[in-house]
C-alpha cells in the first residue's frame, strides 16, 4: 500500500542523543523548521517518575509532499540513528500544532500542561506559522466565536482596538495575528458589527440595557 504524503510533519528530538550543532545542521537541509523551547517539565503518567524524559517537538515543512519515513531517515543520517522519535503527518491544524510547541493549544490549555516561554522557540530557514495556516470550518467557527467573546468581554468597541488587542494578547486567546482574525470574519462582518455596536452603545450612553447579540436597546421594563 502506498504511505501517505504531505509537506507537514511534527517529531521529537532527545537532547541526549543529538550532536552539539544540531541547530546548524538542521538549518543546512535548507527547509522551514520550528523548534520548541526544551520540554523539561511535561509531567510523566509513569509511577515513580515526575517528569518525562526531556525533548524538543519540532515542527517540519518539506519542500514537497514525502513520507514519514522519508523525514526520519533524512534526520537520522544528519543528527545520529538515536535523535528522532514520532514522526508523524500533521493532520488537522498547523496552528495548533504551532501553539502546542510551548503548550498554548486548546488541548495543551484544557489539560493543564506546564506553559513554556513563546520566546524560546527556535525558527530555521525562514519558518513563518502564517504561510502554513489553512483553517477548516470548525477553526473558523471557534475562532469568529473567541472574538465575539472577547469583544464583548472586553468592551472592543472598533476594528482598530480589536487589532490592538490582537497584537498584545491575542496568543493568550488563540488569535496569532490579525491576518489570520481577518480571513475568518471577513464574511461575518454584519455579525461582528453587532457586537461592536452594542459596545459602542453601552460605552457612549453608559447604558446596561442593550441587547450584545442584536446591538438594540431593550425595554427592561417589559
Amino acid at each position: 500500500m502506498a504511505k501517505d504524503k504531505s509537506r507537514y510533519f511534527t517529531f521529537l528530538l532527545y537532547p541526549e542523543s543529538i550532536p552539539e550543532d544540531w541547530k546548524l545542521r538542521l538549518e543546512l537541509i535548507g527547509v522551514p523548521i520550528a523548534v520548541s523551547p526544551l520540554h523539561d517539565k511535561d509531567k510523566s503518567t509513569v509511577p515513580g517518575q515526575k517528569f518525562k524524559k526531556p525533548h524538543y517537538h519540532v515542527v517540519y515543512v518539506a519542500k514537497n509532499p514525502v513520507t514519514a519515513d522519508s523525514v526520519r531517515y533524512k534526520i537520522k543520517h544528519l543528527l545520529g540513528d538515536q535523535s528522532i522519535a514520532k514522526v508523524q503527518i500533521v493532520i488537522r491544524s498547523m496552528m495548533s500544532m504551532y501553539l502546542y510547541l510551548t503548550h498554548e493549544s486548546k488541548d495543551a490549555v484544557k489539560k493543564k500542561k506546564h506553559k513554556y516561554n513563546k520566546q524560546d522557540i527556535t525558527l530555521l530557514s525562514n519558518f513563518d506559522i502564517d504561510r502554513y495556516i489553512s483553517l477548516d470550518v470548525e477553526d473558523k467557527d471557534d475562532m469568529l466565536n473567541t472574538v465575539c467573546d472577547l469583544i464583548d468581554e472586553y468592551g472592543i468597541a472598533n476594528i482598530r482596538e480589536l487589532r490592538r488587542f490582537v497584537q498584545s494578547r491575542g496568543d493568550e486567546h488563540g488569535l496569532p495575528n490579525m491576518k489570520i482574525v481577518n480571513s475568518v470574519i471577513r464574511s461575518h462582518t454584519a455579525l461582528v458589527r453587532l457586537y461592536f455596536d452594542a459596545v459602542y452603545q453601552e460605552r457612549r450612553y453608559g447604558r446596561t440595557d442593550v441587547d450584545k447579540n442584536t446591538g438594540e436597546i431593550v425595554d427592561i421594563k417589559k
